[in-house]
């Protein structure tokens, strides 16, 4: 992959990565104030309900922190020169799936296989 193609993917993956990390520190201020928040609810319902939230807003945390590592992978990867590279096969990812999906490390044909391998990628058939 050419230096400016390179340079186009490293862009939008910073740009990612600060969105990210922002909505990342959202959900977790959240998260938080769902903790700290004591408004003497004695309801089940309305104490249920609460619980649902907190765990809602820790779940999209950690989504969101996964989201981050990954962007950060895929950047080491731009740096390390083995971005655009299938970690499995090591042929050429298409830069039209980069487009879609910038922090992908395989190519459709190795991710397919690995989504059908329940989401790993030891011992898949060589394709």
């Amino acid at each position: 992959m050419n230096t400016q193609k390179l340079e186009h993917f490293r862009s939008m993956l910073n740009e990612q990565l600060t969105q990210r990390t922002e909505k990342v520190r959202e959900d977790q201020a959240n998260a938080l104030e769902y903790i700290a928040a004591d408004d003497g609810v004695k309801d089940s319902v309305d104490m249920s309900l609460s619980d649902h939230n907190q765990e809602l807003a820790f779940r999209l945390g950690e989504r969101d922190s996964q989201m981050v590592a990954d962007i950060d992978q895929a950047l080491l990867r731009i740096d390390e020169g083995t971005y655009g590279t299938c970690a499995h096969c090591g042929k050429p990812i298409d830069e039209r799936r980069l487009e879609a999906m910038p922090t992908a490390r395989y190519d459709a044909q190795c991710q397919t296989a690995i989504e059908a391998n329940d989401g790993t990628d030891e011992e898949i058939s060589t394709l």
